[in-house]
This record gives structure tokens, sequence and C-alpha cells, in this order.
């Protein structure tokens, strides 16, 4: 989907500068004054060859028969949420099918089944089904977003696209900053990528490295002094949720301390 072609939420545009290296993508999201600037710079990255290859391969060919008949967003994927909440979460990567698809994150997918569910019963969600952009969901008091934005092959980003991502994901944070009260980090790579990058903005982290569990607390000090609290949660994958690793019980539990 070009940008500002019509999408419903799409922040970019024709004139929307792209990221074509990993330098490129520090450039850009350094430069972002706002977090609409940095979801719009975000969506038309092209950095990782190997993801960009495969998002949009998978939103041209090869889909799902129950898809075969929906136009595809195949772009990375932007934060969802208003700036400036003070509860972030921080999920891993799009799905294939999900917001890969849809353009909106954990959206059209078992997954986003069960955490806007849940957000709606904690009072962050306007309605409990997200099923694709423009169907009038908000979120309230509360942003989602991935440590990488573009769909991986089988779901397995490796470790430098996983690098070349993180400055939007430290660009987020630095935003986010000023009014954040929590952060809930879905799987373990959520939990590693946030402390990675809080680390690299100076605030203080308990050593050693806070264990990730569901459930688990860590508290975070930013540079001027403000307890921001990490809440970790098995992700909500369909792996997690079909096992029972991860019931709604378990996930409206850590929601609620947020």
């Amino acid at each position: 989907m070009p940008p500002g072609t019509g999408w419903p939420g799409d922040p970019a545009g024709p004139q929307t500068p792209v990221a074509r290296t990993p330098a490129q993508v520090v450039r850009l999201a350094r430069a972002a004054g706002s977090v609409r600037d940095l979801d719009a710079a975000i969506t038309v990255c092209r950095a990782c060859p190997r993801l960009v290859q495969w998002r949009e391969t998978v939103a041209t060919t090869g889909r799902r028969a129950s898809f075969a008949d929906q136009p595809y967003w195949g772009r990375p994927a932007a934060g969802f949420g208003p700036a400036g909440a003070p509860v972030l979460v921080v999920g891993l990567a799009p799905a294939a099918n999900g917001a890969n698809r849809t353009g909106r994150m954990f959206t059209g997918d078992r997954s986003g089944d069960w955490i806007y569910a849940a957000l709606h019963r904690g009072g962050y969600a306007t309605r409990a089904t997200s099923e694709h952009a423009g169907d009038g969901l908000e979120l309230q008091g509360i942003r989602i977003v991935s440590a990488v934005r573009c769909a991986p092959p089988q779901n397995k980003p490796t470790t430098v696209e996983k690098a070349t991502c993180a400055p939007w994901l430290h660009r987020e944070l630095e935003l986010a900053a000023p009014v954040l009260r929590s952060i809930l980090a879905l799987g373990s790579i959520g939990w590693d990528a946030t402390l990675r990058t809080v680390r690299e903005m100076g605030w203080t982290v308990p050593r050693p490295k806070p264990r990730f569990g569901h459930g688990a607390q860590a508290g975070l000090l930013t540079p001027d002094g403000r307890a921001v609290r990490l809440v970790g949660s098995y992700h909500v994958s369909q792996q997690n949720t079909f096992t029972g690793k991860l019931t709604e019980q378990m996930l409206d539990a850590v929601i609620a301390v947020l």
C-alpha cells in the first residue's frame, strides 16, 4: 500500500523520508519531533532487505484463502494508541496476516483478539474486538508498539534486524518518557528490548538484570528521578493461549497493575 493513498490511519505521505540503511534509521528516528512524525517514518522504512522482501511477498502472493480478496498493508507497522499515553505495551513484531495485512498493531489475528479484549476489560480500549484499520477501535491511556516493525519469516527476526529496528523503539520511549508510568512487555524479546533501550537512554535499571516471567516486575528510574514500572507478560501468541500457558485471568492480572 503506497503511503498517502487512503489507507485508514496511514500517517505517511509521498514525501515522507525513507530509511534504506541502518544509519538512516538512526538519523530519521532522532529527527522525529513527534509521535506522528515517528509513525510516518516507521511505516515507510526499507532498511532490512530480507524483511522488506518477506512482508511484500506475503502481501502480494500466497495469501491464505480467507484473505485472497483483501488488500494488504504490506509495510512496517506504526505504533497504535494516543501520543502521551502513560502506559506503553511492547510486543515482538507484526504477524504476516495480522498487522502486515491490516496496518494496525495486533489487528486481524488471534493475538489481537486476546490483547484487545483484555484491554477493553481493563478500561483501555473502546471496544473488545479489533478487525481492521478504521473499524472504530480507539485506545485510551495506552499505546502499543513493537521491538521489530516488519513481519519476519517464521516470526523470527535476526539479531541484525532487531538492532536495525531498535532506534525506532528508542525514540518512542524518549517521546513517551515525560508522562510514562508503566511498560507492559509481551514476551522475553519485548522485555529484553525494553531493558536494553532504557539503559541506552541513561535510565537506572536494577542489577543483576531483572528476569522475565509472567507477572514479573522491575522498577526503572528515569534520569530525572521518575519511577516507571516494567511488567512482564507471556506473549498473546496462539502457542501460549491455545495451550493454556496464558489465560484470560493471567492477562487481566498484569493489565490491572499497569
